[in-house]
């Protein structure tokens, strides 16, 4: 065997190119990535809605009693956080839910890296995302829904996205463009979803959005199911003794990694906003009308997940441009323009309040908001998780990647905990002080770079 074949060997045996690919890329990323888009369109669709069904209608006096085991669970939030609105209930047990959703993935992660397989994990996630869903078109069961959603998701999201790695040597120059893929399944997911599930639910009656994305879900297992043959192979089912071990060195990687982590914590602090807060804001500062006719709030999540889809393949050529020139950024530069991009888009909803001047927000403002978020999105998202994927130590390459959403995790709480000023705040201040916090993600970035590289052994540094 010569040294390019031990090396990919080494590298789970994926091959740089293959006879059976589609479209240049393994027939394994399709199902994965079809896979994603239905499971996304489950969450979104529900998550759409989530902010709006409790503030408006499931925490009020009269429906929030029928919701068990609600009482000790409010009094365990406030004890933590104080007396809070209905509103502000909302936007903090929002926080909590997106928060807790994207911290199971470490230990999903942890259980398909070390015992049950990814396979077997996504498969066990799917089916708990799928009972959460359909939990949801009873009141009485909210908080069993929400919980069901947790675990699922903890299972599902970390190991499905390695499973897009591991199709691919670490060297193979198509992993970003196949992250770039996946992201947007998450987007054609996100963009279906508020239009269908939330016009169900916003329109025809809450249940009716919930009851559809979980059907959305059982699409998803069908397709995984289906596709069971091309999925990479499980590195450690049936195969214990064999179990890779951490090598010296890897835990300078990891403590790169989570410092990443904690930086894009701002990022998705910001971004979680626009499901949070951001559809309260949509309700009741924006003229939403057009020919007569009033535009459900739940359209605009639809119109952020679209604007990623449309300037995705801009940006791709973009980079494909810069790479034949030499001057495409490196991972660091790229995560450093996207979260300034997220500055300027929460400083455009800052002046878009100013030029009101206490009127209603005309349309214009926050439909150009989502695009600005879709070009910085890109630049950052996918970015992230094929670096993870790309550096984090083969024995723990699983866990890092759910490990990844620990950054959602700490952003959800953030966003949560920021959405309590919204009714302190002006929405001209609000949105500035999310300006302030995606900005400051871009400058330590800039600052930190360089050792980053160093401890992640990335070519050049991180210079």
């Amino acid at each position: 065997m010569n040294a390019a074949s031990a090396t990919r060997a080494d590298d789970r045996g994926r091959p740089e190119s293959g006879a059976g690919d589609v479209l240049g890329h393994p027939k394994g990323l399709w199902f994965i990535v079809f896979t994603e888009t239905w499971e996304r369109f489950s969450f979104y669709g529900m998550q759409a809605l989530l902010v709006l069904y409790m503030a408006t209608y499931l925490l009020h006096p009269g429906k929030v009693e029928t919701v068990a085991g609600f009482a000790p669970f409010r009094a365990a939030i406030e004890g933590v956080v104080g007396p809070l609105s209905v509103q502000a209930l909302a936007t903090q047990i929002f926080g909590l839910y997106i928060g807790l959703i994207y911290f199971m993935p470490v230990f999903g992660g942890l259980l398909g890296d070390q015992w049950l397989g990814r396979t077997r994990a996504v498969l066990i996630g799917a089916a708990s995302m799928a009972l959460g869903h359909f939990l949801m078109a009873f009141e009485a069961a909210f908080l069993f829904a929400l919980l069901a959603l947790i675990v699922g998701s903890g299972f599902l999201k970390g190991n499905l996205a390695a499973q897009v790695g591991d199709l691919y040597a670490k060297a193979d120059q198509r992993r970003d463009a196949a992250f770039s893929i996946y992201n947007v399944a998450i987007n054609i997911g996100a963009t279906v979803a508020p239009l269908i599930c939330g016009t169900l639910g916003e329109v025809y009656g809450w249940h009716y959005g919930f009851g559809i994305a979980g059907f959305g879900m059982l699409v998803g297992i069908v397709i995984y199911l289906a596709g069971g043959k091309h999925l990479p192979p499980d590195p450690v089912v049936g195969a214990r003794k064999e179990r890779h071990h951490l090598q010296p060195g890897d835990g300078r990687i990891i403590g790169g990694i989570l410092v990443m982590f904690l930086i894009a914590a701002l990022f998705w602090a910001t971004q979680a906003q626009v499901w949070n807060s951001y559809p309260l804001w949509i309700k009741g500062h924006v003229d939403r009308e057009i020919l007569g006719l009033t535009v459900p709030v739940t359209w605009f999540q639809s119109l952020d997940s679209l604007a990623v889809l449309v300037l995705m393949p801009a940006v791709l050529w973009i980079w494909r441009v810069q790479a034949r020139r030499g001057t495409e950024p490196d991972d660091f530069g790229k995560i450093i323009l996207g979260c300034g991009v997220y500055a300027a888009a929460f400083l455009w909803l800052t002046a878009g309040e100013f030029v009101a001047g206490g009127d209603k927000v005309l349309l214009l403002w926050p439909v150009t908001f989502h695009f600005i978020l879709g070009f910085g999105f890109v630049y950052v998202a996918p970015i992230m998780m094929s670096l993870v994927s790309r550096t984090a130590p083969l024995a723990v390459n699983a866990m890092m990647v759910g490990a990844y959403y620990l950054s959602i995790f700490v952003g959800g709480f953030l966003s949560g905990w920021l959405g309590r000023f919204y009714e302190v705040l002006t929405p001209l201040q609000f949105w500035l002080l999310h300006a302030g916090v995606a900005a400051s993600g871009s400058l330590l970035v800039v600052m930190l770079r360089r050792p980053l590289g160093r401890a992640m052994r990335l070519q050049g540094g991180g210079a």
